[in-house]
């Protein structure tokens, strides 16, 4: 028999589950990567996928200027990287610089790539949606 619980001890239930790392420039060309738990595909032709980025965070500022994101899903090995870009503000410190993680540049935006992802995701910025307290950015995959 269901019972009813509050929400946000449902939710719980969901965890842990993988997470993404996603990697804008900011205005002044650093890169920025920020630990996401929420991202999705949201359309197959064209290739499309979304990333929800709390309001607060400095990711913001950097995809609505650059227009271009990455989504990187990281491999096992990259736990703390995904640990340390998430809690850390790229308004304060230049996190690539702060942490040691190989990267490589995008071929088709401005942007990033992780080397040792398991996937990375180029995406150019395609509509944001504001959503409580974060923005859905949605992105057009143009290299995978």
């Amino acid at each position: 028999m269901q019972k009813r619980v509050e929400y946000s001890d449902a939710v719980k239930t969901k965890y842990p589950e993988q997470v993404v790392i996603a990697i804008a420039k900011d205005r002044q060309g650093r890169a920025n990567p920020v630990t996401l738990g929420w991202t999705m595909i949201v359309s197959g032709n064209p290739p499309m996928m979304a990333i929800a980025v709390a309001k607060k965070h400095y990711s913001i500022e950097a995809i609505t200027h650059s227009e271009c994101f990455t989504i990187a899903f990281p491999s096992a090995d990259m736990a703390d990287a995904a640990l340390f870009f998430g809690s850390k503000s790229g308004r304060e410190i230049d996190k690539f610089a702060e942490f040691e993680c190989e990267t490589v540049p995008a071929k088709e935006i401005d942007s990033v790539l992780l080397a040792d992802a398991v996937a990375n995701f180029e995406c150019m910025l395609e509509s944001q949606v504001p959503s409580g307290d974060h923005i859905v950015f949605i992105g057009q995959v143009v290299c995978s």
